[in-house]
């Protein structure tokens, strides 16, 4: 175990922000989880750039890889595009 008092502090700080991260991911799947079983096109339409924002954040923060955030945001515009 650290016996360093900035090791220690390390280590509080780290679990902090995994746990931070691990919520925030966790909640940006079941978002768009949620926005996959939309049967209605201008439901989609109307939920995208609210989705989009908080991909956006979660890349700007640095939770998650940029290009998947590129990634994720075209599949789900494709999903959107596709309802009748």
């Amino acid at each position: 175990m650290a016996t360093h008092q900035s090791a220690i502090k390390r280590i509080r700080q780290t679990e902090t922000r995994r746990l931070r991260n691990r919520y925030y991911s966790k909640s940006m799947r079941n978002a768009v989880r949620k926005f996959r079983e939309l049967t209605s096109k201008k439901e989609a339409v109307d939920s995208l750039p609210k989705l989009f924002e908080t991909i956006d954040r979660l890349a700007k923060k640095g939770i998650i890889h940029k290009n998947k955030a590129g990634n994720i945001k075209s599949k789900i515009t494709k999903f959107a595009n596709g309802l009748a």
